[in-house]
């Protein structure tokens, strides 16, 4: 990764240096070629000058000692520097250029030159305008510059110059050469910032890399560091944090259900084994045999009792878990719970009552689910209530939600184990002893309560335990139905 964005990032300032690298070769170029423009115009203005402050014939003028000297000398100058032809014409039709010189020396250039084009530029310069062109005809493209000269306000003449193109651009070769170079050591130090700035900057990223691999690993308990990078690199490392905190929760609380498993499974298949064996053995005699027997099918109950509910906790987890809801009376369900544990009540002389505050009280609910919590809170409530104890399960409406509460009289519990009581093999007494339960009851009450998007809560209570649970109210079957409140109202 940081390799292919050191290849982005460089990619995109090669791209950028060479754009302004061009822009930056244009304007120069135009900048020099400009420059010398003027310069040619400066020198062509200066012959003019001494063309016009001449008296009478120019030619004949010029022929004489001192002024026929400074057009030759400035001439020669001009030649020197740009090989150039220079032509000086009068409103007469009277020439004097170079031509011999610059033919001696650039025969090409002067055999390139076009007539046409010389005469037509002298017209324009006749008439008063300073010309500068670049003529691309012929075998070598050329620069033309011409002025007039002015003689008592009127034009008099003129100055032409002519050269090859390549002489005044010449010398550009060593500017383009000179960006070339500035261009790549811009580029070597960005690239070298640039490459030192990435890898600092992407170093928690690497090690966010590392830490990831660690975790896939199975190890849990890595953490980056929160502190360094920007804002966004900031949250990330927060996030990554707190995703890594949640799956060492979940690691734990999967080693801690596999033990707790293990160890609810090997202690009836101990007491199993060891009773088989021992009566296959002859350790136990044959009288014996029955009440052993008895113990094995207690263990084996308590074996099935065990897997029937991680099944039913494994059903209600699956994303494809749903509910059957219907509108049934609350009221009743309660009642037929009832009855269905008076045998356990009676033998040990506990009081149960039903105090409904609304009755009947239609809810809309999964009926099978909403009994398996009522049922599975009442069997809690008997094995914790001491005998002649008391039991009792209620309801009252408060808005759209109905409140169902199951208490009881009993041994309580602990406010230790108040916040780790809806935890999965949690029991009160740590040791799990034989009828005390699988600790997956609460689990699972919990889990239907939030398929139903309400509230299991434990009450605070002087006396026992009370559970309350809510579930969304409904009118009665065969009547209409109020207006769907929308979202449940549920406890916290």
């Amino acid at each position: 990764m940081f390799a292919r964005i050191m290849a982005v990032v460089m990619a995109a300032i090669l791209v950028t240096a060479v754009c302004l690298s061009g822009i930056w070769w244009i304007t120069l170029r135009n900048q020099q070629i400009d420059a010398r423009l003027d310069y040619l115009i400066s020198e062509a203005k200066e012959i003019a000058y001494l063309a016009a402050s001449l008296r009478g014939n120019m030619l004949e003028s010029i022929r004489s000692g001192t002024a026929r000297d400074n057009l030759n000398k400035k001439a020669d100058k001009v030649n020197r520097e740009f090989g150039a032809y220079i032509a000086v014409v009068d409103r007469y039709g009277n020439v004097m250029d170079n031509i011999q010189t610059a033919y001696s020396e650039d025969p090409e250039f002067v055999q390139s030159l076009s007539g046409e084009d010389i005469t037509e530029a002298l017209r324009t310069v006749l008439s008063g305008k300073t010309i500068r062109v670049r003529l691309n005809e012929g075998e070598a493209p050329t620069f033309t510059v011409g002025v007039p000269f002015v003689q008592d306000e009127s034009v008099t003449g003129a100055v032409f110059i002519q050269t090859r193109a390549q002489r005044i651009e010449s010398g550009l070769d060593r500017i383009l050469l000179t960006i070339v170079g500035v261009t790549a050591g811009v580029l070597v130090l960005t690239g070298i910032a640039l490459f030192l700035f990435v890898r600092r900057a992407l170093r928690p990223l690497r090690k966010m890399t590392a830490a990831a691999g660690s975790i896939a690993e199975g190890d849990f308990t890595v953490r980056v560091d929160e502190n360094r990078g920007g804002r966004e690199l900031k949250e990330v490392s927060h996030a990554f944090n707190t995703m890594t905190k949640k799956l060492q929760g979940v690691e734990e609380g999967r080693k801690e259900f596999v033990a707790n498993v293990s160890h609810e499974l090997r202690s009836p298949i101990t007491s199993i084994r060891g009773y088989a064996d021992g009566m296959a053995d002859g350790v136990i005699p044959p009288e014996e045999h029955p009440k052993y027997l008895k113990l094995v099918a207690e263990e084996a109950k308590r074996m099935s009792v065990l897997v029937n509910d991680l099944l039913a906790l494994s059903r209600l987890e699956r994303d494809d878990a749903v509910l059957d809801l219907s509108v049934f009376d609350v009221n009743e369900l309660l009642r037929r719970a009832v009855i269905r544990r008076l045998n356990d009540v009676e033998s040990r002389h506990i009081e149960i009552a039903c105090e409904p505050e609304t009755d009947p009280c239609y809810v809309r609910a999964d009926r099978d689910r909403i009994e398996q919590v009522v049922v599975n809170l009442l069997d809690n409530a008997i094995k914790f209530t001491r005998d002649a104890g008391k039991i009792t399960l209620s309801s009252r409406v408060r808005g759209q939600t109905a409140e169902i509460t199951v208490s009881d009289n009993g041994v309580g519990i602990a406010p230790e184990d108040r916040e780790k009581i809806f935890d999965r093999f949690y029991t009160a007494d740590r040791a799990h002893t034989a009828g005390k339960g699988t600790g997956l009851g609460l689990s699972i009450c919990k889990r239907i309560m939030e398929m139903h998007r309400q509230s299991l809560r434990l009450l605070d209570t002087d006396e026992g335990a009370s559970f309350r649970f809510t579930l969304e109210t409904a009118e009665a079957p065969g009547r209409p139905e109020v207006e769907d409140p929308g979202e449940p109202l549920t406890e916290t």
